[in-house]
């Protein structure tokens, strides 16, 4: 089995998606091949922070700050209660494309610890809120993968990747993608595509009936 997914690391929904979807592949005892798609969902963002969380969340939605702090809470708990302990509205929202980059150069490169990084970006994002655009923060994430810190700050200083990471964004935009999370379950000659951070008992159906064959018989999950 395959599972190609396109996340933005600035999206909490596609932290908790991959979340409920490693968790259902986990408890089906499956071992697929796991492809992370780029997909920035703010491109044009600084590397350094320059709003706070709860105020661009209010701009970005037309809604009060008190509203935009109830709905950061709520993206909260939603959180919590798959397992995942964040601070959305202490993130210090900056460019995801370092991030991005170094997601591709470890998948090519070390692709089984590519998805351990990926969590660990996501929990420095959104739990430690650090800035996940600095070299020094994704160099010592890095690290505790086991990966040589000179050759990933090297990568890193000299922009690699960063044409794989526009040609994942192009991608998506062949294929009508205009939001993360995005999945394509592939299995033998039978593909399913998932828009969104569904449940985890709703990944574990549709990888259930991806193997079985019974996805033919339906419509949607």
């Amino acid at each position: 089995m395959k599972i190609i997914y396109w996340s933005d690391i600035n999206c909490p929904y596609s932290y908790i998606g991959l979340k409920r979807l490693n968790d259902a592949v986990c408890e089906l005892d499956i071992t697929p091949d796991w492809e992370f798609k780029s997909f920035e969902l703010q491109p044009n963002l600084k590397n350094q922070p320059t709003t706070p969380m709860i105020i661009r969340h209010a701009t970005k939605f037309g809604i009060s700050q008190e509203e935009a702090e109830k709905e950061i809470e709520e993206i909260n708990e939603i959180a919590c209660e798959d397992g995942l302990k964040i601070n959305y509205g202490g993130v210090q929202l900056t460019s995801s494309r370092n991030a991005h980059r170094l997601i591709k150069y470890v998948q090519n490169k070390n692709s089984e610890i590519s998805k351990e990084l990926t969590f660990k970006i996501y929990d420095a994002n959104f739990r430690k809120n650090e800035i996940i655009s600095d070299i020094d923060v994704l160099t010592e994430i890095s690290k505790e993968v086991g990966l040589n810190e000179s050759e990933i700050k090297d990568m890193l200083l000299n922009n690699s990747y960063d044409l794989e990471v526009s040609l994942d964004m192009e991608d998506a935009r062949f294929n009508g993608l205009n939001s993360t999370p995005f999945y394509i379950l592939m299995h033998n000659e039978e593909q399913l595509a998932i828009p969104g951070a569904f449940e985890k008992i709703d990944f574990k159906i549709a990888l259930e009936d991806l193997i079985s064959g019974n996805l033919r018989y339906k419509t949607f999950i």
